[in-house]
């Protein structure tokens, strides 16, 4: 999709920084006793903020609203949170309930996330009142780190590590996969707009939730200008920080047994014409194609992070759209292959060559998708112009809506069916914008029919007609559009 949910904040130069990796220690306070327990953590840090959680289970009576009450040791200052409504006077910090998430039954649970600063230390709260009952009683807080990505995943389950075997993707037992889930929006436009890493939380429940639509896949878009540290992003979001959460993520996602796959969204380069996104040179928008000065720099970059993991799938650029800026259709593709001087684009483009060349040039063997023309609709000329991979492991990829030009029966068995003879093929996004969802039952039972893959957009709390939004609420609360992947989901990893 092209459309994000906020609008683009103010962006500066763009000299290049690159930072190493850190993943910040998560702290959790915890204990039982017959009133209440708090989970307090820490989710990513950086030197003059952090993202915190809080889980609340409630082991008294049933509660109609609920109020977290907390202080803050060190003079930290929350500014801004979500799942529910949060104040601070001093060092009190309150957290109390949404209108849709007032009720807690007796043994229920409820988790919010929170932004924050800091200076001088980020010492943990030592004490929490849920409606006034103190919960933790009976314990301290102490510290546990977070087991970073190259630590062994926690129990939950092993994400597969795919590869291609003829037009199939198969696992290291050599047995058929199908990618199936959903597209975890956030990455590609929250950091560049100034708010943070992701939209919405990004904590063990949260992902469990996806897990629990029966979802072995989830794509996490990306923003180029963030990954790399540029300099018209908010430093707390750039460099180091955004590889630490999105690496974060990706943990998260595999420990629940889920195929993590990273995608370049929003990238660098001046486009103004037909069908521009935005007119600015930043990765606010989707551009036509990826940028020859940054994009190969990302590849590499991201390909080393994650080369030792081969669980991690990669998808090369969102949804490319060289044939609106060309005359020619031959134009388009060979951009597409071979980028450099594109016509009607001003900034030199990286051709999907170089991308793979870029992901393989650092030893990385893992999953590479490559979507096609007219915003990965269009899939005609595939195989023509496909990309050479040395490893033989690239994928063709595909995205289709109901307002697409490719929507219909009649145009995937002319263009996408000679494509998946050949190569697996994987339908990134798959959606509607009707707030229903009989076109992505449609969608799914041709690839089901074929034993192809798709992802839903998109795992995020918007409005589904123009989102389209897949869920109302983090907990997995389907919207009347996303209960139709839910309910064929569960169908079929029941």
């Amino acid at each position: 999709m092209r459309h994000p949910p906020r609008l683009s904040l103010l962006v500066i130069g763009a000299a290049v920084a690159l930072l190493g990796t850190a993943v910040a220690p998560v702290v959790t306070a915890s204990g039982a006793t017959p009133a209440c327990t708090v989970e307090y953590s820490v989710t990513g840090q950086w030197d003059t903020g952090f993202q915190g959680a809080v889980k609340i289970t409630n082991n008294m009576a049933a509660l109609s609203s609920w109020s977290l009450g907390f202080d803050f040791p060190a003079g930290q200052k929350v500014t801004q949170g979500w799942n529910a409504k949060w104040s601070q006077s001093g060092t009190a910090v309150t957290a109390a309930n949404e209108s849709w998430n007032g009720s807690l039954a007796s043994g229920a649970s409820v988790s919010a996330g929170f932004l924050a600063s800091w200076s001088g230390s980020n010492a943990v709260p030592t004490a929490f009142r849920l409606n006034g009952t103190t919960c933790n009683v009976d314990t301290q807080p102490t510290p546990t780190p977070t087991p970073t990505p190259t630590d062994p995943p926690p129990s939950g389950g092993a994400a597969p590590k795919l590869r291609v075997s003829g037009n199939k993707l198969v696992d290291s037992a050599g047995a058929t996969r199908r990618m199936l889930g959903v597209n975890r929006s956030g990455g590609e436009f929250m950091c560049v707009q100034g708010y943070g890493f992701f939209d919405g939380p990004v904590d063990d429940a949260s992902v469990k939730a996806i897990a629990d639509w029966k979802a072995n896949t989830v794509r996490i878009p990306l923003n180029e200008e963030c990954w790399l540290g540029l300099s018209n992003i908010k430093p707390e979001y750039a460099g180091a920080n955004y590889i630490a959460a999105v690496k974060d993520l990706v943990a998260k996602v595999e420990a629940h047994g889920m195929t993590p796959l990273v995608e370049l969204h929003w990238t660098y380069g001046q486009y103004t014409g037909n069908s521009a996104g935005c007119s600015d040179v930043h990765a606010t928008c989707q551009k036509p194609m990826p940028d020859a000065q940054y994009t190969p720099s990302f590849w590499s970059s991201v390909a080393s992070t994650f080369k030792d993991d081969p669980a991690v799938a990669f998808d090369l650029f969102n949804e490319p759209y060289p044939d609106r800026a060309t005359s020619t259709t031959t134009q388009a593709w060979t951009c597409w292959r071979d980028g450099g001087t594109c016509p009607g684009i001003s900034y030199q483009v990286a051709g999907m060559q170089s991308l793979v060349d870029a992901v393989r040039g650092t030893g990385a063997k893992n999953l590479i998708l490559a979507g096609g023309l007219a915003y990965s609709n269009d899939l005609s000329q595939w195989l023509t112009y496909r990309p050479s991979d040395p490893t033989g492991n690239l994928v063709a990829a595909y995205h289709v809506y109901n307002f697409n030009t490719c929507a219909s029966e009649s145009c995937w068995n002319a263009t996408l069916a000679p494509v998946a003879a050949q190569v697996p093929l994987v339908a990134g996004e798959i959606g509607e914008n009707t707030c229903s969802h009989a076109f992505v039952d449609t969608v799914m039972k041709w690839f089901d029919d074929r034993g192809l893959s798709y992802l839903g957009w998109t795992w995020n709390t918007w409005d589904c007609s123009s989102g389209p939004s897949l869920i109302s609420n983090y907990d997995g609360t389907p919207t009347s559009y996303g209960i139709g992947l839910r309910d064929h989901l569960r169908a079929l990893n029941g």
